[in-house]
């Protein structure tokens, strides 16, 4: 953000090749892909030209991506990141801790925090081979956070990661390390909340001199802030807004690219332009790629939806996505992290895929640059798991219901901080072809008395290296011969060889499980039918 009197940035330079023209598209996606004609650019800067897309192959496919909330906000590692807007706050606990640990901020600011920001331990390699251990078809850094901060070498700003503190294209250095492993690129924006980010009553605040207008933005008052701000955003906080994106979007080429909620703030014709600028830069390059927005900063059809730290409780006609993290308190590095076992992580990524989505996983690196250790675990865990149910998750797509089971899911943002662990009665669909799969997200047990029992989901860290062992069944009634019109033919459990022996009745399909369950947290049973009755 640049404060009024100063000049506006110059637009971002970009390379517009002669842009193919799009071979048929349907209306039934919502996210772009592109392909190729000789002819100018094809998509306009409107709702109906933007509505054309479908999603790609690629992102239906993929089915799980890992994202990083890494900056200066992992600095103080208190409370969450949001640090660089609570700790002008007098009333947040935030700020008490701040003029504690730092001093008064109109002595140590956010800004102070730069040259701490180190990254000295930062190798981008590490983390693009441990997100693909970990199963992630796409990958990538934050890019902008509210804060204003830039992680790419950015002609339009100095307040960046190649000019100050870690002094490195971070951007730039993973999309190299993760295109390299095959993996697609991701990276995210959250620059629409700078506008009113630091905005505060406390006049003795650094954030309040000229000196720093051109990183903390224009001195605005705290109504600024508002989802409805007041004032709204300036054409100089816009134009600025739109160059970075196109910067951002000309020098990386993201496969896909995340906009944070409160998008709406800016002006329409500034976000189709963004939309339309990123679809035509695509086409050019023949590149199939995906743009998210959350709850109606875009209009439906235009990209794909985001659900923040929630989900959809049904199948959805159209793909979208999850994005959530691997801790409930902060998306960014604190250092009390309140972890998601990693069951629970694998169990959302399978309720999700069942309902026609994808899931992007946040983690958070320490301000040096290095993954924390439990983080490692759990995805190093859900790369175990996918390594032996990956067929039941990858290039699927939904089947005629989600699932059956007995817990309710709240639909909409935030309803997963709501969520109660999934039980071992709950079982979700896919399908690949002619296979059926069904996930079990527990592992059913024989009980003393002979009867069948489901079995408590247990809270175990990715490495406890502890082996289920019990006989019993497991009973699918959305497979029954009542509700299936087709005949079961034959099951296997994905990471053991050989059939397994089943019945089914009308009420339901019946599995007789071996004693030992072939890995942790949910179990996949390839499924095979005849049409004949």
């Amino acid at each position: 953000m640049i404060p009024p009197h100063a000049s506006r940035p110059r637009p971002a330079r970009h390379a517009m090749s002669v842009v193919l023209a799009l071979s048929a598209l349907t209306t039934a996606g919502r996210c772009a892909e592109v392909a190729a004609r000789d002819t100018a650019p094809r998509f306009d800067p409107t709702w109906e030209s933007l509505q054309r897309y479908r999603c790609p192959d690629w992102f239906r496919d993929a089915k799980f991506g890992i994202y990083t909330h890494w900056g200066i906000y992992a600095v103080p590692q208190f409370s969450n990141e949001w640090y660089s807007r609570n700790m002008y706050q007098p009333a947040h606990k935030a700020h008490a801790h701040h003029v504690e640990r730092f001093g008064p901020v109109d002595k140590f600011g956010y800004k102070d925090f730069i040259p701490r920001f180190t990254a000295d331990k930062f190798n981008a390699d590490d983390w693009a081979e441990l997100f693909r251990r970990a199963g992630a078809r796409f990958a990538g850094p934050v890019a902008e956070h509210a804060d204003g901060f830039a992680m790419w070498d950015s002609a339009l700003t100095k307040w960046d990661a190649k000019d100050m503190g870690p002094k490195r294209d971070v951007v730039g250095e993973l999309a190299q390390a993760i295109r390299r492993r095959g993996l697609k690129f991701a990276t995210s924006l959250h620059h629409s909340w700078l506008w009113g980010w630091y905005a505060t009553p406390d006049q003795t605040a650094d954030i309040h001199d000229p000196r720093y207008a051109d990183f903390y933005g224009r001195d605005l008052p705290t109504t600024a802030f508002k989802m409805n701000p007041e004032p709204p955003p300036d054409a100089a906080f816009c134009e600025r807004w739109l160059a970075k994106t196109k910067e951002l979007i000309d020098r990386y080429s993201p496969d896909l690219l995340y906009f944070d909620t409160k998008l709406h703030i800016i002006p329409e014709q500034f976000r189709l332009e963004m939309v339309s600028h990123y679809y035509n830069h695509a086409a050019a390059r023949r590149q199939p790629v995906v743009l998210t927005y959350k709850k109606e900063d875009l209009q439906a059809g235009s990209a794909v939806l985001d659900v923040e730290r929630g989900r959809m409780a049904t199948i959805q006609p159209s793909p979208w996505m999850t994005d959530t993290s691997v801790a409930r308190n902060s998306w960014g590095y604190v250092a009390e992290l309140d972890y998601y076992t990693a069951d629970r992580l694998v169990h959302d990524l399978v309720d999700i895929v069942s309902k026609n989505g994808c899931l992007l996983l946040n983690v958070a690196p320490r301000p040096d640059g290095t993954i924390p250790e439990e983080q490692r675990q759990r995805l190093l865990a859900i790369g175990r798991w996918l390594e032996v149910n990956g067929e039941a998750i990858y290039g699927t797509r939904p089947w005629r219901i989600f699932g059956e089971g007995p817990t309710k899911i709240e639909e909409g943002s935030f309803g997963d901080l709501k969520l109660k662990d999934f039980t071992a009665e709950d079982i979700r669909f896919t399908i690949k072809g002619d296979a059926l799969f069904a996930i079990a997200l527990g592992w059913p047990a024989k009980a003393q008395r002979g009867e069948t029992r489901q079995m408590a989901n247990e809270r175990l860290p990715a490495s406890d290296g502890l082996t289920r062992s019990a006989t019993g069944t497991l009973s699918i009634r959305s497979l029954g011969r009542s509700a299936l019109p087709e005949r079961i033919t034959g099951v296997q459990l994905l990471g053991q060889r050989g059939d397994l022996k089943f019945t089914q009745t009308d009420e339901a399909l019946t599995i007789d499980l071996p004693p030992t369950p072939p890995g942790d947290y949910a179990y996949g049973f390839k499924i095979s039918r005849s049409q004949e009755r």
